[in-house]
């Protein structure tokens, strides 16, 4: 049995490597929907259970009734499906089928989730003893505040979902944003109470998660937002319903997976904010069928490359005074190919560039291509101007591999937008500049921030120029020296065992 724990620190990675020895041979995708959909069930079971003992406290007999469940929403457990009848069955050989048969309950229960909830826990596959241990891992948690138990799975969820696609590698990079990069776009987009969010393509979600957050922490109401989004993949679009659910975040993503550009969802959607991390330079998407779209405003992109596609679908869905935040390749800033160029030019023409922030390489997981940020606004305040951001120095090493933005990062980036707004903001060399439209012309309307920024001064060190160049050269010939005698003791051993260089 899994030892207690109420989950305040480093839960999130005790359930990881725990449910890490049930892993096996079993590839990573299908692991994936294992274990979110363990994580979903015991939110769901906890939340009909608090609220199934609240009404039978109240006597009225409504215990039973569905609609006084849905009307707090809470989605409605059968008996089978309520995780006491998974608790008691977890180290029976049924314990699989057991899942299995209650994922299939609640779906019956609740139509929102048909077809949205993993069914393979009878597998073969799986070991079942492990699989009974992690479901102990899950009962063990304290569930009495459900508020904070729905934060606490949540987290546990986002950390699983980062996991998986560190582990997936570039297919990881299609469901998950690492949250440094999502909480950056938040933190200077600042979404608003009864405001509209979209995401294009969501992926599992954490734009939306990561906005609610932000409205919450700001003396709002995380309920108060509409989430509207599209996502083509099926597993994908099945998680971000899953995280929506656990979150008790009520969402549009339409009633299917579908493809944003051929099948637009929302049509007629106009959205506050618009947050997005759409497939780098994605390459035949579609555009010989797509030629006399209405939203190519400003022009139609290319066929190998969907990157301004994406940019004016953005546009195009966008209210009288929208903000857009999308993360895309570094390509998209200078490219001059294919009438990219054009439909830049066209989007600077408009006055709809608001900021570029060029990112520092290894956020991602998946990629290690350089990445920019992109702040479209329309109606915005500092009128044909735009502010250039050279952030790559920033963050710090969590591992050789991978790169993170702390929250002082974040802040520094979303301050140095909230006083670029208020017209305060004072150019810093080597990270941030505030450029009209005559100096982005004069650039051949290139956005990359380096071109505007300029080089960081550096702090005179005082050593005299010549003593400085002195000392270098002394000790790079020192260097070569020791290079030299280096060669020699290798050709030495290489020698000696009959190979001659």
């Amino acid at each position: 049995m899994a030892e207690k724990n109420n989950a305040n620190i480093g839960f999130e990675k005790q359930i990881w490597d725990a449910a890490c020895v049930l892993w096996g041979h079993i590839p990573a995708a299908e692991y994936r929907k294992v274990i979110v959909g363990l994580i979903f069930l015991r939110y769901i079971s906890s939340s009909f259970e608090k609220r199934y003992q609240e009404l039978v406290a109240e006597g009225d007999g409504f215990e039973d009734d569905r609609d006084a469940y849905t009307m707090e929403n809470v989605f409605f457990v059968p008996e089978k499906a309520r995780w006491s009848v998974i608790s008691a069955a977890a180290h029976t050989p049924e314990i699989g089928t057991v899942i299995d048969n209650a994922m299939r309950a609640i779906e019956d229960e609740n139509k929102v989730l048909k077809n949205v909830l993993p069914k393979n826990y009878a597998s073969p596959d799986l070991d079942k003893r492990v699989l009974g241990d992690v479901v102990d891992l899950f009962t063990n948690m304290d569930m009495g505040d459900t508020e904070q138990s729905k934060d606490l799975l949540g987290r546990t969820y986002e950390y699983c979902i980062a996991q998986f696609a560190a582990y997936e590698g570039v297919k990881g990079g299609e469901f998950y944003t690492p949250s440094s990069i999502v909480k950056t776009i938040v933190a200077i987009l600042k979404p608003t109470s009864n405001s509209r969010v979209y995401d294009p393509c969501c992926g599992s979600g954490g734009m939306f998660v990561q906005s609610a957050k932000f409205i919450q922490e700001h003396s709002g109401n995380r309920g108060t937002i509409s989430v509207y989004g599209q996502e083509s993949n099926a597993d994908t679009w099945k998680m971000a319903k899953m995280n929506m659910a656990i979150r008790g975040i009520d969402a549009d993503f339409g009633s299917y997976h579908s493809d944003t550009f051929f099948n637009d969802l929302h049509p007629n959607l106009r959205a506050d904010f618009i947050m997005a991390n759409p497939p780098f330079n994605l390459s035949n998407w579609g555009q010989d069928k797509l030629k006399d779209d209405a939203r190519w405003e400003y022009g139609t992109p290319p066929a190998g490359n969907a990157n301004y596609a994406w940019i004016q679908h953005m546009i195009h869905h966008l209210a009288p005074n929208g903000k857009i935040g999308l993360v895309l390749a570094n390509g998209a800033l200078s490219t001059q190919s294919s009438s990219e160029g054009n439909i830049r030019k066209n989007i600077i023409d408009a006055d709809l560039i608001e900021g570029i922030v060029a990112l520092p390489t290894q956020l991602f997981y998946s990629v290690t291509i350089p990445v920019t940020l992109w702040f479209i606004t329309k109606n915005k305040k500092q009128k044909g101007k735009t502010l250039f951001v050279d952030a790559r120095k920033m963050g710090y090493m969590v591992d050789r591999k991978h790169r993170d933005f702390t929250d002082e990062d974040i802040k520094k980036l979303a301050d140095t937008f909230e006083a670029f707004q208020n017209g305060t903001l004072e150019d810093v060399k080597g990270f941030c500049a505030v450029a009209d439209y005559k100096t982005i012309e004069k650039q051949d309307f290139i956005l990359t921030p380096g071109r505007y920024v300029g080089i960081e001064e550096v702090e005179d060190d005082g050593e005299p120029f010549e003593e400085k160049m002195s000392r270098l050269t002394s000790e790079l010939s020192d260097m070569f020296a020791k290079s030299h005698e280096l060669e020699a003791e290798i050709r030495k051993k290489l020698g000696a065992i009959g190979y001659e260089i």
